[in-house]
């Protein structure tokens, strides 16, 4: 098969062919008809992640069809159209048999542990577990991006966050997950504050359902904080850093009403990894630290129905679609957080 291979972190990524997949035990190998070129992608490929094990191939935002599977699979068979999370949780661990299989204690994550979706073909073990079936009316591309950013946008705004129509909310950070936060928090009724230094991803975010956008590079006095508390006349409910940084994370806590929540989706990586937290903050106005890392499969349902009703679209989130290779070298750029939505590699 063809895959894109890095051997060294911030190495070359190089399309060339390799052989194809086993069937695991219990699991199945599953053709990639798109997959999205996601930021924690980079993070693997700059060696962020000390689960990758060199040579590598990258990528856990996958949409295609199932090409094989282990006799010992009972719910699919071969040409059944899925999408998978990117935590395939082992079905038997105290976390599986609680429902929070996302936070599986024998997991399994694509492009991660295990070679990914940069390629024509990936094998996936636990299937039965962890493979989500499409709707024949969604299409590949469309669906790519509900294995990893739109899946835990959905989480955090909806089972973390628990928004609704009442609900005020801010999104630090517009890049993929920001984007479908924005959208899933807007189809629910709630007020939504979107903030970021790039107007083009802000002109998106207003497009997917912001009511506010704030430019934190060139509006006025450049403080959103202030911004967000003056226009939400006090703060927001909920607040998402969807990027991961000291300054966005910080400035989400600082933007919250009494009791309110920030949500932390952006990864937190390098000297961010440990951020001075306003704590004073926290126990004076008793404000709720959450996480959020992607969803379990058997909360997709609630999700595609949103979709299958029309409330929320994540096709209008996909900007650009590219070949394996042009994937390949997106990822290497993606440092300088080029372009805005989802770039979904559609080619291999």
């Amino acid at each position: 098969m063809r895959a894109a291979v890095f051997e060294e972190f911030g190495g070359p990524v190089e399309v060339r062919t390799v052989d194809d997949p086993a069937v695991p035990r219990g699991g199945a190998v599953i053709e990639v008809r798109a997959n999205g070129v996601c930021r924690s992608d980079w993070h693997a490929w700059v060696g962020h992640d000390s689960s990758v094990a060199l040579p590598h191939v990258p990528g856990h935002e996958m949409a295609g069809t199932v090409m094989a599977v282990d006799p010992g699979v009972k719910r699919f068979t071969v040409g059944d159209r899925i999408t998978v999370p990117f935590v395939l949780g082992c079905g038997g661990c105290p976390q599986c048999e609680a429902g929070n299989q996302h936070l599986c204690d024998s997991q399994y994550q694509p492009g991660f542990t295990g070679w990914g979706s940069f390629s024509q073909y990936v094998a996936l073990p636990y299937a039965d577990e962890n493979l989500v079936r499409l709707p024949d009316s969604m299409d590949f591309t469309t669906a790519a991006g509900l294995g990893c950013r739109f899946a835990t946008a959905f989480r955090a705004v909806v089972d973390q966050g628990r928004v609704d129509h009442t609900s005020q909310v801010a999104v630090w950070g517009c890049g993929g997950v920001g984007l479908s936060a924005i959208m899933i928090a807007a189809a629910l009724g709630a007020t939504v504050f979107a903030v970021d230094i790039d107007q083009g991803a802000l002109d998106l975010a207003d497009a997917v359902g912001a009511a506010f956008t704030i430019n934190a590079a060139t509006d006025a006095g450049a403080d959103p904080v202030r911004e967000i508390r003056a226009l939400s006349e006090g703060g927001v409910d909920v607040s998402i850093d969807a990027l991961g940084s000291t300054q966005t994370s910080v400035s989400s806590m600082r933007s919250l009403t009494k009791r309110g929540k920030h949500i932390q989706v952006g990864l937190m990586i390098g000297d961010d990894a440990r951020p001075v937290i306003p704590m004073w903050r926290l126990h004076a106005n008793e404000i709720e630290l959450l996480g959020s890392h992607g969803m379990q499969a058997w909360r997709y349902p609630a999700m595609l129905e949103m979709v299958a009703v029309g409330r929320v679209d994540p096709s209008a989130l996909v900007t650009r679609t590219l070949d394996l290779e042009d994937g390949a070298a997106h990822l290497t750029n993606m440092a300088s957080f080029p372009g805005t939505g989802f770039v979904v590699i559609d080619s291999f």
